[in-house]
């Protein structure tokens, strides 16, 4: 969320030096240490990502005669927002879940959450979204708690942000800026800051404003020229939505450019052979934390919202030997903006394009029904519907297990782990070992060992059942594909009459 205008020059230097690294309730601590009540939640061996983020002094070299130990750290005045939202279905408890998540957005964002109403309408206002007796109750609100911004529990129209800023007198934004702005701060890759750029700026498209001084740029001609200006010409913002259509134009072409790469390792890792497994689920369900459980990747783990972002690869092991690559992909939400689903269609395209789907959900959330319906509604949109899919319940060690019991009944392809403690693990790799496609040709061949690369590619592509050294070669037994059983096939024993 970008800085109050209240803001001095040095505050927001520093914010933009800081804020992407350190949690809200950690901005302004002089030393980001480890603490159980921050880093005891999270799960499994991680970096933390202050450390990742922090300034590091280098010893020896000041010129000063006195090295300098300690800075003063300037207070930081948070975001102050009052969330809203509308309960149009469901029951009370639903609605009370909705804001709470959403706090938990304005939280990540670097928001200080000040209190939040629900409106029980029929459907949202067509013009104030809350209605305009509610949006004046609003800004009573506002003005009691001194917030600066409003945050919608949903997207809302062009028509109705101005209206309801008209009515509160402070800024007011929804669901979508909120969770588009986090992706903003948390994308580190090349791929990933472009995807975001592209999302923003078709979310602000429709949506620029002028603040009178939308004068014409190029002036209109009339039919004879000359001094014929019967059209105003261009004016001020169709200028710049043109301007950003441009920019989107040359985003497009420099993503299509980077899925090109992607779509290359991944028809390299198809010509191989190497089964693909994708960890696909709810945001802060714990995919990274799985991710680095099974196969050490490092990648960071935090316990908030969309802290991972850009896909991670890597290549893991079943327990039979079999070789297969694991991608982390980006977290999903309920009400996830389409403009987000269509700008990172590339990466979620390791969804679509894997031979299973690990589906975590968080065991110990109130609601994890929801998060399982909201992330295959996404799998649905990225055409993913037909690959096998296992439902990987983290977090057991903190669950109910009332609740563990419901979810394993209702999800038959389902297994309860805990990426934190190791729990079900062992049961899980095994899982994916029996899931992932095998190859369809046993053969038993005496391979030479001047011939050693083919011995090399089975234990790649293939899953070997027994090996075994002779005088005359490699005594090999396997599973493999067809390509490799045709280069095995001069190998093979003679037929016996």
């Amino acid at each position: 969320m970008t800085s109050s205008s209240s803001f001095s020059q040095d505050s927001q230097h520093f914010a933009h030096s800081y804020a992407e690294g350190l949690r809200a309730d950690a901005l302004m601590e002089e030393d980001v240490a480890w603490s159980h009540e921050i880093d005891g939640e999270r799960d499994g061996d991680q970096f933390d990502r202050s450390e990742r983020a922090a300034l590091r002094r280098v010893a020896g070299l000041s010129t000063e005669l006195e090295d300098v130990t300690e800075v003063e750290y300037r207070q930081l005045r948070l975001e102050r927002v009052v969330l809203v939202g509308v309960w149009t279905s469901g029951t009370v408890q639903d609605a009370e879940n909705s804001l709470a998540e959403l706090a938990a957005l304005a939280e990540t964002a670097g928001a200080l959450v000040l209190d939040g109403v629900i409106q029980r309408r029929d459907k949202p206002d067509a013009a104030t979204y809350i209605g305009s007796g509610k949006a004046e109750e609003l800004r009573d609100i506002v003005l009691e708690s001194g917030a600066d911004t409003v945050i919608c529990d949903g997207e809302l129209s062009p028509g109705q942000l101005i209206h309801l800023e008209d009515v509160v007198k402070v800024k007011v934004i929804d669901r979508t800026a909120l969770i588009l702005d986090i992706f903003a701060q948390h994308a580190k890759s090349r791929e990933g800051k472009a995807q975001v750029a592209l999302a923003q700026m078709q979310y602000m498209l429709p949506r620029l404003r002028g603040w009178g001084q939308s004068l014409s740029r190029q002036m209109g001609g009339g039919k004879g020229g000359g001094l014929a200006t019967r059209g105003p010409g261009e004016t001020k913002i169709e200028t710049d939505r043109r301007r950003i259509r441009e920019k989107m134009a040359k985003m497009r072409r420099e993503i299509a450019e980077m899925k090109t790469g992607r779509e290359i390792k991944r028809q390299e890792r198809k010509r191989h052979k190497v089964p693909s497994v994708a960890i696909a689920g709810y945001t802060n369900a714990g995919k990274s934390s799985l991710l680095n459980r099974l196969t050490g990747a490092g990648v960071l783990v935090e316990n908030a919202l969309f802290a991972t972002l850009d896909p991670t690869v890597r290549r893991a092991e079943t327990p039979g030997g079999r070789l297969y690559t694991l991608a982390d992909t980006v977290g999903f939400v309920r009400h996830l903006p389409h403009h987000l689903v269509e700008a990172f269609r590339s990466t979620m395209e390791e969804v679509g394009e894997s031979d299973l789907i690990l589906h975590v959900v968080d065991g110990s959330h109130p609601n994890p029904d929801e998060q399982l319906a909201a992330v295959r509604e996404v799998i649905r949109d990225v055409g993913a519907t037909d690959v096998p899919e296992i439902v990987v319940i983290n977090k057991a060690d903190a669950a109910d297990p009332l609740m563990l019991q419901r979810l394993m009944r209702i999800e038959k392809r389902s297994i309860a782990v805990s990426a934190r403690t190791g729990q079900g693990i062992a049961e899980l790799l095994a899982l994916i070992d029996n899931e992932l496609p095998r190859p369809s040709v046993e053969i038993e061949a005496l391979v030479p060992y001047t011939h050693g690369k083919l011995v090399a590619r089975a234990h790649t592509e293939g899953e070997v059942i027994s090996e075994e050294h002779t005088p005359e070669g490699t005594l090999l037994k396997a599973r493999v594909h067809e390509e490799l059983a045709a280069d095995l096939a001069p190998y093979l024993p003679a037929p016996t009459a």
